[in-house]
């Protein structure tokens, strides 16, 4: 997830579709209500950690936040440079990824109907004037940063709209890359507080969507991935010749980033 949120144009949220997790994150995140400080003003120790415990899944986000945390620190120079010097092959391998993603999301829907059809259209018109936008220009003061964080991470945790491609739009995403690159912990700090606060709001309305209209949800979510298509194919466009030796190379690694994501969506399904 934390590779994924690093490059604008591919969901973190997808990632966790694909592995099965989707569900179970929306459902941790949406349990949180900080209800174990109550105890605290009281003196009650051992309220507060039964309740700390009892809201918060650490067995499920430990593993996760630490794994988001090391791709954050450890993959942010490689995958900036994958984009800057190998930019069409590294959009191409994205764009297997997407596709792949919605066709796994489509396999998920129980059925087919014009009701559906008409969500998956909205989800993609929108999603495609979203990402057709220009990046905005904007200072790089705490607040809005705090802001940035705070919009960027409702992106992160949909399937098919990036929170990169959202900071890009704001004016952040270098800006925020370089802060993560030489450790301005002012600025991380302040971003992370914002998505902290933007993700407990957003996930209990995404709870709420996902166990009430799940099937409309789904098929809005599969137009929304259709809809960022647009992300990695003109990057693709603009980066490589439009004849056939340009774009062979493009479409070998765009296959092989499908049939990755098949293949773990498989591997992973086995396991649950």
């Amino acid at each position: 997830m934390g590779s994924a949120d690093i490059v604008p144009g591919v969901s973190g949220g997808t990632i966790a579709l694909i592995t099965g997790i989707y569900g179970h994150l929306i459902e941790s995140i949406s349990k949180i209500k900080f209800a174990f400080i109550k105890p605290l003003f009281k003196g009650d120790v051992r309220g507060f950690i039964n309740g700390l415990l009892d809201e918060i899944d650490f067995k499920f986000f430990i593993p996760l936040i630490l794994g988001i945390g090391v791709a954050f620190l450890t993959l942010a120079k490689v995958v900036t440079y994958c984009m800057d010097v190998h930019t069409a092959l590294t959009y191409s391998f994205f764009l297997g990824l997407i596709i792949a993603s919605a066709v796994i999301l489509f396999r998920k829907l129980d059925h087919i109907n014009l009701k559906n059809l008409i969500f998956a259209i909205i989800g993609a018109i929108l999603t495609f004037i979203f990402v057709s936008l220009n990046p905005m220009a904007a200072n790089h003061s705490l607040i809005v940063i705090f802001f940035s964080g705070m919009i960027a991470i409702c992106a992160m945790i949909l399937p098919g709209i990036s929170g990169s491609f959202l900071l890009l739009l704001l004016g952040q995403y270098e800006y925020m890359l370089t802060a993560l690159h030489e450790l301005h912990f002012s600025d991380i700090i302040v971003f992370v507080v914002g998505a902290v606060i933007g993700i407990l709001g957003f996930s209990k309305i995404l709870n709420y969507l996902l166990k009430n209209h799940e099937e409309v949800t789904m098929a809005f979510l599969i137009g929304v991935m259709l809809g960022s298509l647009k992300v990695p194919g003109v990057a693709i466009a603009d980066s490589v010749a439009m004849n056939f030796a340009g774009l062979l190379p493009c479409l070998i690694v765009a296959v092989i980033g499908f049939a990755l994501i098949i293949i773990m969506e498989t591997r992973f399904d086995y396991i649950e």
